[in-house]
């Protein structure tokens, strides 16, 4: 089971990162995570400098897609030769994003028909690709979600592992990073916002 977090230049860390440390406590010999990236370093709003664990080819045969913002995510979506790479295909991955990531989405035409959740600052943008943006932190249809605001991340992250390994490890994987005190807290509201939209399977 493969998942790509979607990470370019003027990334926001607490899209990507969160996401990738939830997802990383399942510890199971074919789970992995990576960070794709267009290039082989990207620097993010605040100057942090990651290296790519894997290239836009490898995110559009994963699993799953995590689509993360930043503060060049427009330059993204106006970038023609850039987003031709961005094969996804929600018959056959889970595609989850964030913030601006929710912008891509709509330019990809993988929205169509679907509100969507985004951050205050994207909603105009994403308004303006035709989506009706939905005043809430998570929304899923089928194999596509979208989060709105930096923290929604685990939103997304929870989702993703409800979806391939069951409510029980998304609990397992909340309760982990929850702070002491608040544990219960932040699982139960994990699941509350992700519940809604995943098969009775899970």
């Amino acid at each position: 089971m493969h998942i790509a977090i979607l990470t370019f230049d003027g990334f926001n860390e607490l899209d990507s990162l969160i996401a990738l440390g939830i997802l990383n406590r399942i510890k199971k010999p074919d789970w992995s995570v990576s960070l794709a990236c267009p290039t082989p370093t990207v620097t993010s709003m605040n100057g942090v400098m990651l290296h790519a664990q894997c290239s836009l080819a490898d995110a559009c045969a994963a699993d799953a897609v995590l689509v993360g913002s930043g503060m060049k995510t427009r330059d993204v979506a106006n970038d023609a030769g850039l987003m031709a790479q961005l094969l996804l295909d929600p018959a056959r991955q889970l595609i989850g994003a964030q913030c601006s990531g929710t912008l891509l989405l709509a330019k990809l035409g993988l929205l169509q028909q679907v509100p969507a959740c985004t951050d205050l600052l994207t909603k105009p943008w994403v308004q303006e690709a035709g989506v009706d943006v939905l005043n809430q932190p998570f929304y899923a249809k089928g194999n596509v979600a979208t989060a709105g605001g930096c923290l929604a991340s685990q939103y997304l992250a929870a989702w993703v592992i409800a979806r391939f390994e069951g409510a029980e490890a998304a609990k397992a994987a909340m309760h982990y990073v929850a702070p002491v005190g608040e544990k219960d807290l932040y699982v139960d509201r994990a699941l509350a916002n992700i519940a809604p939209y995943l098969p009775v399977a899970c």
